[in-house]
């Protein structure tokens, strides 16, 4: 005879997708909230809910957080096993950390967490055990809630303040939220540290009170301690995109318009070196992203960044390269430059630089753009004028005879009323290291428009491939096509849109059977 279980699982249902699916309600709740929007995904194999809300007498929207399938008595009964479990079995951390990838935790727990679900909850069938024992490891052995936060693709950053504060995130759509979230006490933002540190060899102590690090898949995390950040511990992550930004986000968000799109097309395609510049947080590793879009298949690609940010298609031929920070004693150091000049020796078709920030850097850039390698970089600079004067004075301190090596500035802007970005300006630089602004965004109408013909542009493209004019204005319009057609067909992941750029510049005639009548690319 079967017994019955002593704790029942919630009834609600368990959402199986990983995608989000948003949904706009704004209406009001009997509590004076209104509900801005509402998604599910899974973490590991738990089941999510989020709710953003606004709440009166609070300035910022609330971000709240639910796992679906448990009830307050079923999380009082795995508290009380959570206990049971650190008391059965001990492991030191550092075998957790390096163990939890590889699914070798979940065997040396499993019996354990078994047995102890069996015995508080014997009718409960293999799919709610193992979600039972994914949230038990989480809340054991890992962050908790924050690992939530870590799933959420909606997500771009995770902030803890101090125990006091709840935790905030920054939403792709919402900007920035306050979470239903909070930690226990400052012990515990600091055992979150510890742990991060411990992942990636680093350590965090009253002696060395700040931390910078990256984690294997590419997020970036800060953390200082007590009484250095005086209110308490704080950790910062910044999570790498899960779906990078790529030419049809670009295109069908009105970011930029596809005849500025087919130019830098051009420009890229023929091996132009090009800038991107723009303030912070106005899109410019975005813009590198997808300017990277348009590298045609035959050729060898060296990145080069602090942070793993830049994602190209699996089939190029591609080395992503990252920095190091020194280890506590300054030693081991692995900078920008150190990278940049070992890239040269990698016989390299283009290099992709995450930012400009000192003289050594620039020269050293402009060095290999001489050598006839196609390079582009980021730079902090608000128009086009800004971007020559950041790199003819100090720091940076380039020689304006240098500057007609870069053929493209393209710069990026964020509207700081609606937050909404932009591509602003597309120049030239000309060979007497003057600028030539081509396109320029009218702020009020946010259309980008044609404001002078260039004077540089098109004449190095047809002296070093010997096109026309005429010739060249076809392949723009037979860009734009391409453009149109990749958001007709939704095409916008950077794998599906690097297929598209392998087939235009393997097989044009024949995607350009596809394009004209505007039919999904069926490859041969």
């Amino acid at each position: 005879m079967k017994r019955k279980s002593r704790h029942k699982i919630s009834s609600k249902k368990h959402h199986t997708s990983h995608s989000h699916k948003s949904k706009s309600t704004n209406k009001k709740t009997p509590h004076g909230i209104k509900i801005i929007s509402t998604y599910n995904f899974d973490s590991g194999n738990i089941p999510i809910t989020i709710k953003i809300y606004v709440k009166k007498g609070e300035f910022v929207p609330i971000y709240d957080v639910s796992i679906a399938g448990i009830s307050k008595n079923t999380e009082i009964v795995l508290e009380k096993i959570r206990e049971e479990l650190t008391a059965q079995v001990s492991l030191g951390m550092v075998d957790i950390l390096s163990m939890k990838d590889t699914g070798i935790i979940e065997k040396k727990f499993g019996q354990a967490i078994g047995t102890l679900l069996n015995k508080h909850f014997p009718d409960a069938n293999e799919k709610v055990i193992n979600f039972l024992k994914s949230y038990l490891i989480q809340k054991s052995l890992g962050m908790g809630s924050i690992e939530i936060l870590m799933d959420d693709n909606e997500l771009e950053e995770i902030a803890i303040n101090c125990a006091q504060d709840p935790v905030w995130v920054y939403h792709i759509k919402h900007g920035w939220l306050k979470t239903s979230i909070t930690l226990p006490n400052e012990e515990q933002i600091r055992h979150y540290a510890a742990m991060i540190g411990r992942r990636v060899g680093r350590q965090i102590t009253v002696l060395e009170p700040l931390m910078d690090a990256h984690l294997a898949r590419g997020d970036r995390v800060n953390a200082t301690l007590e009484p250095i950040s005086v209110r308490g511990n704080t950790i910062t992550l910044r999570k790498f995109a899960a779906k990078p930004w790529t030419i049809t986000d670009f295109i069908k968000s009105e970011t930029i318009s596809t005849g500025s799109a087919a130019l830098i097309w051009l420009g890229v395609q023929y091996e132009l070196a090009a800038l991107i510049a723009g303030g912070t947080a106005t899109g410019k590793t975005s813009m590198l992203n997808v300017v990277a879009n348009f590298f045609p298949p035959n050729q060898r690609i060296i990145s080069i960044e602090d942070t793993r940010e830049i994602q190209l298609p699996k089939f190029l031929h591609w080395i992503p390269m990252i920095t190091r920070l020194p280890n506590p004693e300054g030693k081991g150091e692995i900078s920008m430059l150190d990278l940049l000049v070992n890239s040269l020796r990698m016989r390299p078709d283009r290099i992709i630089f995450g930012e400009i920030r000192r003289k050594r850097e620039a020269e050293v850039l402009f060095e290999a753009i001489h050598t006839g390698h196609s390079v582009y970089a980021t730079l902090h600079a608000n128009d086009t004028n800004e971007t020559i004067t950041r790199l003819t004075n100090p720091p940076i301190e380039i020689p304006k005879t240098m500057l007609p090596a870069i053929s493209m500035i393209i710069v990026q802007y964020r509207n700081r009323r609606s937050g909404i970005r932009k591509t602003f300006q597309i120049s030239e630089i000309l060979p007497n290291s003057e600028t030539n602004t081509l396109i320029q965004l009218d702020i009020k109408s946010g259309k980008l428009n044609k404001i002078n013909r260039s004077k540089s542009l098109f004449n190095t493209i047809e002296t070093f491939t010997g096109f026309s004019k005429k010739e060249m204005v076809k392949s723009l319009k037979e860009k734009e096509s391409v453009l149109k057609w990749l958001v007709k067909q939704n095409i916008n992941t950077v794998d599906t849109v690097g297929k598209v750029m392998a087939e235009y510049y393997t097989q044009p005639d024949y995607l350009m059977g596809f394009v004209k009548k505007n039919k999904p690319l069926i490859r041969k």
